[in-house]
């Protein structure tokens, strides 16, 4: 009996994680629709690149291809991902996944590191 509730037990808490979905899937709708002021600025994308690099590379790695439990950048998830999202990822991170707050770092940061990340779409698909 003990085998079957556990069994039980874990199939549940998979079947939740699943529905949980990525941190980019979590964002409150109220917040994914918000717009970077800085989405063509070319000067934020380079302070961007120079910002992923001191805060981000670390764990998602020089081509944002992720390092070990963190998961890559160069994705589909984070390329499809509505600034408003990828905003609201980096001000709450989630500890219970790995991933710091970025709320130290002030909101021009944080939208000018989401300039670079979303630039790398950008210029994937120019050369597709």
């Amino acid at each position: 009996m003990k085998v079957w509730r556990g069994a039980l037990w874990g199939f549940a808490v998979t079947v939740a994680w699943a529905r949980i979905g990525s941190l980019v899937q979590q964002a409150p709708a109220g917040v994914r629709n918000r717009t970077n002021p800085l989405a063509a600025d070319a000067q934020a994308r380079r302070a961007g690149r120079k910002l992923y690099a001191r805060e981000c590379q670390s764990c998602h790695g020089p081509r944002r291809e992720g390092i070990g439990k963190a998961p890559p950048l160069n994705s589909a998830d984070v390329y499809r991902a509505l600034p408003g999202a990828l905003f609201w990822v980096l001000r709450h991170g989630s500890l219970h996944q790995g991933m710091p707050s970025f709320a130290h770092l002030p909101e021009l940061e944080r939208w000018q590191v989401i300039t670079f990340l979303l630039e790398v779409k950008e210029t994937s698909a120019a050369t597709r």
